[in-house]
């Protein structure tokens, strides 16, 4: 994947990547990702691995398998590109892809957004907040847990 997306970069495409977790895909995802694919030509999505998102969201995620998540994902006409990163940050797919954008999602503010550096090393930008207040995986399960006690 690295070749093509080069490859596109060399004919002139702005590419944005974006990653995450992307456990049970909600309407926060696709908003989310809309407006990342909009900022540019490609869309590439890294998506934590099982692992990864166990690390980092707690022991009983992710509800869906990351091949899946990725199918899914795939499966949405504003992504271009997904891949499964095994590590709990994308830094080195980030420094492979060398991206002319990357989205971060969420509250974060750009001083906590761990793979700035290595994006604007590599000369491109970081863009925070496409957030979708209110929609979130976790507010889903905290719904769903809820309402079937």
């Amino acid at each position: 994947m690295v070749k093509i997306i080069q490859g596109e970069q060399a004919n002139g495409k702005i590419v944005v990547t974006t990653n995450g977790c992307f456990d049970v895909l909600h309407v926060g995802h696709l908003r989310y990702l809309q407006a990342a694919q909009s900022l540019g030509d490609l869309l590439v999505v890294g998506v934590n691995s099982d692992d990864s998102v166990r690390v980092l969201k707690g022991e009983n995620r992710p509800l869906v398998p990351a091949d899946e998540r990725a199918e899914m994902l795939a499966g949405l006409g504003c992504v271009d590109y997904v891949t499964i990163f095994p590590e709990l940050d994308p830094i080195n797919l980030l420094s492979a892809l060398k991206p002319n954008i990357h989205v971060k999602g969420g509250d974060y503010t750009i001083e906590q957004v761990i793979e700035r550096e290595t994006v604007e090393s590599n000369g491109g930008k970081v863009i925070v907040g496409l957030n979708v207040p209110g929609k979130s995986t976790t507010d889903l399960i905290e719904t769903i847990r809820e309402r079937y006690k």
